[in-house]
């Protein structure tokens, strides 16, 4: 299977794991939403509720979804807050 160019698969692979994580963060009154891929592969995020100004963010990201991202989406260089 080919990949198109643009990263489409990609990106729709990364949108999947990332609604499969959002579980996790409403769990405890937060979300994360899908905001872009970009052409570096990094995947930006959004953080609400609970999980916005929550200290252990950072691990959630990193510990959690990006390691989630990586063993799914082998391609993607990491996670991001843009809040």
């Amino acid at each position: 299977m080919t990949t198109p160019a643009d990263g489409s698969n990609i990106e729709t692979r990364v949108k999947d794991v990332v609604e499969q994580f959002r579980v996790v963060t409403q769990a405890h009154g937060g979300d994360v939403e899908f905001v872009a891929l970009r052409p570096d592969q990094m995947v930006e995020v959004r953080l609400k509720g609970a999980c916005a100004g929550c200290p252990a963010a950072t691990q959630t990201l990193k510990m959690g979804l990006e390691q989630l991202l990586r063993a799914q989406v082998p391609e993607i260089a990491g996670v991001e807050n843009v809040g």
